[in-house]
């Protein structure tokens, strides 16, 4: 399920106006263009109901949006439309609700023609289908202001995002290669637990037994991955080295998408040589296959893969990452991996570099290495909680420039910055049970995120300025 998220756009609409006054709902078709434009440009297909005004009609709408497979419904009161005629079609719905509380014109003041009360009054309706919905206890998430506020628009599309994204998320089917690396505890969950309470399928494989898919892998596959990398991204790696970590990179890649699978992760310490065919490790395929929506997480952590997956085929600009070091006086914390990081977050263009290898008998690997761009962020993390409960601790960040160091940029590195001081923020983290190993979404994406927790039924801690949380 790698596509764009879908949405269903619901117009609503009071059959007493076209009862009496059969022209007017011709006006409203340049507003829903412009909404369904808007949810275009912002990353989301759109599945346009008719205008809707009495029950049937919704039910209709309803059904066809189901057939279409939409992840979200969002609802557009083009007028006043009474609750009554569109409460139960929605709530009838198994997919999430926005109400975008918007009207055709910006400015509504003192100065206003009386005319155009009757195309901008469709807030009411809003009100009365929110406090309906409320009572029926059917959750709606809601975003108002102007259609040409660009964020506006893109708040729906970033909520129809993140309903995508936790369908990925419960039909997550995930790969492990390798065993967990001994001793870490705090992403470790029964695989029983995963797909009973999350959905998330696990199957579990040795590095040796990638053995026949890499060796299904021809040299001119190997040739033309090259030269697709040569092109994508700076490649200052031995061709030596290059050519074993693609060969290797292809053969997983056959095996995930010959499984099916959506999210892997990996133990390094498992790949030890032994096999001749599996002779290093597939750092630099893990950092390629977040690029293509494909979860990864390291040392065998598919909690945290699953996570990443879905949120960078729902949200983009996704990438796995862990905090390394704390800047106290800089008052940031440095982020980095061993050799995994998505290159559709980077700031200039990916270098490909050979990595030294000490921790196994396996051959020097390939890896990516670059710094994410500046700007907003959200930091993200699944954690377990007691009684094989879950919960989202998340916390908007500012991502900082590149390192100054030359000798820093041959590794994956970033800094971010949360809204609270770092001491404030780490006690905060792991206080909520925050695991070492997260997901960095690029961009102003915390309702977004807040919104993939409810949607996936887990509580969602969000640590702001001073500390505090939702």
């Amino acid at each position: 399920m790698n596509r764009r998220p879908r949405a269903g756009l619901l117009p609503l609409y009071l059959k007493l106006y076209d009862d009496t006054m059969p022209d007017l709902r011709k006006e409203f078709g340049a507003l829903l263009s412009r909404v369904e434009k808007a949810l275009s440009d912002h990353g989301c297909d759109v599945v346009r109901a008719d205008v809707c005004r009495i029950a049937g009609e919704f039910h209709k709408a309803a059904d066809a949006f189901k057939s279409a497979d939409v992840d979200c419904v969002v609802t557009l009161h083009l007028a006043y439309s009474p609750s009554m005629e569109s409460a139960q079609a929605l709530a009838g719905l198994d997919v999430p609700i926005v109400i975008l509380d918007t009207t055709m014109d910006a400015r509504f003041g003192r100065d206003v023609d009386p005319e155009r009360i009757m195309v901008n009054h469709g807030i009411h309706g809003v009100m009365d289908l929110a406090s309906v919905l409320s009572r029926m206890q059917r959750r709606f998430h809601i975003v108002a202001g102007h259609v040409d506020d660009a964020t506006v628009m893109e708040r729906v599309a970033g909520v129809v995002g993140a309903a995508y994204a936790a369908r990925c998320f419960r039909s997550t089917r995930a790969l492990r290669i390798g065993e967990s690396f001994r001793g870490m505890g705090d992403f470790s969950v029964d695989g029983a637990v995963l797909e009973n309470v999350l959905g998330i399928r696990v199957d579990q494989i040795a590095p040796a037994d990638l053995a026949r898919d890499v060796e299904s892998v021809s040299t001119r596959d190997v040739q033309e991955e090259l030269t697709r990398d040569r092109k994508r991204f700076v490649c200052n790696v031995p061709e030596e080295v290059h050519t074993r970590s693609v060969r290797v990179g292809l053969g997983v890649r056959r095996r995930l998408e010959a499984g099916g699978y959506n999210a892997f992760s990996m133990n390094f310490a498992e790949f030890d040589g032994s096999t001749e065919a599996v002779d290093t490790i597939p750092f630099l395929e893990a950092s390629k296959a977040m690029s293509r929506g494909i979860g990864y997480a390291g040392e065998g952590d598919i909690l945290t893969a699953a996570l990443v997956g879905a949120l960078q085929r729902g949200l983009g600009l996704t990438t796995f990452t862990e905090i390394f070091c704390p800047d106290w006086q800089g008052d940031s914390l440095f982020l980095s991996h061993m050799g995994e990081i998505n290159p559709d977050v980077a700031a200039e263009k990916p270098v490909v570099l050979e990595k030294p290898f000490p921790w196994t008998a396996a051959e020097n690997p390939a890896v990516l290495t670059c710094a994410p761009c500046e700007g907003e962020a959200v930091f993200v993390n699944l954690a377990p909680g007691p009684d094989d409960s879950f919960s989202l601790v998340v916390a908007p960040v500012t991502v900082l420039g590149d390192s100054t160091v030359e000798e820093m940029k041959v590794s994956v590195r970033g800094w971010i910055r949360p809204r609270c001081p770092v001491p404030d923020f780490l006690e905060a983290y792991s206080r909520h049970g925050g695991t070492h190993h997260s997901g960095l979404v690029l961009g102003d994406r915390l309702e977004a995120v807040e919104a993939f927790a409810d949607f996936i039924g887990v509580p969602c801690c969000t640590i702001r300025q001073g500390g505090g949380q939702r």
